[in-house]
């Protein structure tokens, strides 16, 4: 049901699809650039059921109750439950993904690195250490407003250089145009 919707909002709105999820990878971080509009779910969630990435998102487990939790689950969100670490610590929000990442079989979570709407000059770094702890790869979900694509560009498997590798991606991000482009990767 959900894909033949998804295939109806991008027919309606003009969107193709570019690229797709990478043979062999069952799971991975996916971070979805540029994020500069709350139009970017919409397309991102329509992109990924018509590319068939079983593609999810975290959210804190205290949201996750009621009509609107069970909406979002079935958009793909999972909650995040930062329950205590032997005892001394709440766990970490990338603790806690990686630990899912590690017991799944397939998980592909979405991550937006800015993390906001806004223009964000360095992006924030969690989604960078959730792939390197969970030995996953990650995947740069796209969406170009320019042209309306969506799709999957690289992938890239985290080896400890993170400057490096999110610089590798950025560049990448500079050839997308977001919804406003003024508040996208420069």
């Amino acid at each position: 049901m959900m894909k033949l919707l998804a295939r109806l909002v991008f027919w309606i709105t003009g969107w193709k699809i570019s690229g797709g999820m990478p043979k062999g990878v069952r799971k991975a971080v996916l971070i979805a650039i540029p994020h500069t509009s709350n139009w970017d779910l919409l397309y991102a969630r329509a992109a990924f059921y018509l590319m068939e990435v079983p593609v999810r998102f975290t959210i804190k487990k205290e949201i996750m109750v009621g009509p609107l939790g069970w909406l979002i689950k079935s958009l793909g969100g999972i909650a995040i439950d930062r329950k205590k670490v032997s005892g001394k610590r709440k766990q970490t929000y990338t603790e806690a993904m990686i630990q899912m990442l590690k017991e799944q079989e397939e998980l592909v979570i979405m991550v937006t690195p800015e993390g906001t709407r806004s223009y964000a000059p360095k992006w924030k770094s969690g989604f960078y250490h959730i792939a390197l702890g969970a030995e996953v790869p990650i995947l740069v979900g796209f969406l170009d407003y320019k042209t309306k694509t969506a799709g999957i560009g690289p992938m890239i498997v985290p080896d400890g250089r993170m400057d490096e590798q999110i610089e590798e991606m950025m560049v990448f991000g500079r050839t997308i145009t977001g919804k406003y482009p003024e508040k996208g990767i420069r």
